[in-house]
């Protein structure tokens, strides 16, 4: 499988069936519990100084985001293993960079959604300045791209492969 779009998400097949459970929840058990707690703080009385119903309601609007959010995800979601291109920088691979070319200045990362994050590695989005700058890149190529204060961070690309998990 090769990436076809920019909105591709590489999940493991666990990653997947945890987020498509979670969407599941959100969209059957929580709707009901949350749509009782709004018509409980309703019985309450004046809803303009009803706290209770306030909160649901927010709470409400949170819970409807983040199925909105899963839905997009698994939509757009490849299941398995991103391509083993072994050397070249793409989503699903752990990557190794040198900062302005000092090699003992380094940072390891997985290049993947947050949704794929592991708490042994940090992640970080293909979609992210860093993320953007290495997509594509070979191992030994200079990557560029843009600081949040608007200036350019230069890095080395010294290794790049797939995750193992």
């Amino acid at each position: 499988m090769t990436q076809t779009s920019e909105n591709v998400t590489w999940l493991t097949q666990e990653a997947y069936n945890q987020l498509k459970a979670e969407l599941e929840y959100l969209s059957g058990p929580a709707r009901t519990e949350i749509a009782a707690k709004i018509a409980a703080a309703r019985e309450e009385g004046d809803l303009r100084e009803n706290g209770g119903y306030h909160a649901a309601k927010e709470e409400q609007g949170k819970q409807e985001l983040r199925v909105r959010q899963l839905t997009q995800l698994l939509e757009n979601a490849k299941v398995g293993e991103a391509p083993a291109a072994e050397g070249v920088v793409a989503p699903g691979m752990v990557v190794t960079i040198a900062f302005d070319g000092d090699e003992d200045d380094t940072l390891t990362f997985l290049l993947a959604s947050r949704e794929y994050a592991s708490e042994d590695i940090e992640t970080y989005s293909p979609q992210s300045p860093l993320g953007t700058g290495v997509n594509g890149k070979k191992i030994g190529e200079d990557a560029q791209y843009e600081l949040p204060n608007g200036k350019l961070a230069s890095v080395k690309i010294l290794e790049a492969k797939p995750y193992q998990g």
